[in-house]
């Protein structure tokens, strides 16, 4: 007995949880990520060493020529001549306001400049969820904002006319890729909805309008509507160039979003409209509170994908006569007091940079509406 109380004395027995230790390094953290991801074998890691390489020769290069060896000041081209200048950025500094404005005369700048601050005063509290009072806003930027914009920027009400042909830069980018964009979203549904019509007529109108527009490119379709449109109107009628591209690449940019809004209908379960079969909803009610709803959110990815091909089209309107951005800086190449091996390239990358910002920030803001109207539909 005296050996069993002995062995219980000595006995150690755990009156609390032990401390939790953090994992091993070398499968958790930064450390842990490297491993699993880049060095998990001896393929992946010469492959990561390799890539890791090229990216360092690219960006320094990149790097070298866009900053270090860059020459930021200077009246003309003698500032960007040498054998180690790199991106001629004086060039771009003289020539900053013709790529925002184009022609548009100087001394009513402030009428673009007013439109933008109109169009942001509607876009910015449309876009912040929180914000009350969408229908308002979304009367505003359809109906209201149209019409001043309108008014400032053609010089109507007592206002200098400026010709369309004038317009240029960033500035008509925005205009074609705005209207392009607001016109083909509402029209791309009413062709979804028309190609899955009961009735034949309107089906086989829509088929043919969408597969036409899809199997001829858009510099096509540009042409068609600069040449061809005023034939279908009275004689004499004058119809301005601008507003022909505009026609043109909304009814583009229609047809390929009806196929995207129809992928979205195609998604919805028959279920969904047979409950709104029993609630007694009409065909418009159906599609109005139920199925486009979902539809569209399902296709936001492809509906923004359209959007930013789009945005990045409108360069296309050059080949119509209309300079935008890339054909402003394509026009400033002409100009021999810039005339260096650099201007070119250091025209193109500035415009490049402004394309994949707001590309970027249409991609961005895609993901935060996913995320925000994710309701846990997952498979």
């Amino acid at each position: 007995m005296s050996d069993i109380a002995a062995e219980e004395s000595v006995a150690f027995v755990r009156k609390e949880d032990a401390e939790h230790l953090p994992p091993p390094t070398r499968q958790s953290g930064a450390v842990g990520w490297l491993q699993a991801n880049l060095f998990s074998s001896v393929g992946n890691s010469v492959l990561t060493i390799l890539l890791l390489v090229v990216i360092f020769l690219v960006v320094w290069g990149l790097i070298d020529w866009a900053i270090v060896h860059a020459v930021w000041t200077g009246e003309d081209r003698q500032a960007c001549l040498g054998p180690e200048v790199g991106a001629c950025w004086a060039y771009v500094r003289v020539k900053f306001w013709s790529f925002i404005y184009g022609r548009y005369p100087f001394d009513e700048r402030w009428r673009v400049n007013l439109t933008l601050l109109l169009f942001l005063a509607g876009f910015v509290p449309l876009l912040i969820p929180k914000i009350p009072y969408k229908r308002e806003t979304v009367f505003y930027l359809l109906i209201v904002f149209p019409i001043i914009a309108f008014i400032l920027l053609t010089g109507k009400l007592g206002l200098q006319p400026v010709r369309t042909s004038e317009w240029g830069g960033l500035m008509l980018t925005l205009v074609v890729a705005i209207v392009g964009i607001t016109g083909s979203l509402p029209l791309g549904i009413l062709l979804a909805l028309g190609r899955r019509s009961k009735m034949p007529i309107v089906r086989y109108f829509c088929i043919g309008f969408i597969e036409i527009l899809r199997g001829v490119p858009m510099v096509a379709v540009l042409f068609m509507a600069n040449v061809m449109l005023p034939l279908f109107l009275p004689p004499g009628t004058n119809f301005d160039r601008l507003l022909r591209a505009l026609v043109g690449v909304t009814l583009f940019a229609s047809a390929y979003m009806a196929e995207i809004v129809r992928g979205g209908l195609q998604a919805i379960p028959r279920g969904q409209y047979e409950a709104a079969a029993a609630l007694g909803f009409g065909y418009w009610k159906t599609m109005r509170l139920i199925v486009l709803p979902q539809a569209l959110k399902i296709v936001i990815p492809g509906i923004v994908n359209n959007f930013i091909g789009l945005f990045k089209d409108t360069t296309l309107v050059v080949f119509v006569g209309l300079f935008d951005l890339l054909g402003m800086v394509q026009v400033s190449l002409d100009d021999q007091y810039w005339a260096t091996p650099h201007t070119a390239a250091t025209g193109f990358v500035f415009a490049a940079m402004i394309y994949w910002v707001f590309c970027f920030s249409m991609s961005r803001y895609s993901q935060f509406m996913e995320r925000r109207l994710n309701t846990g539909h997952k498979r």
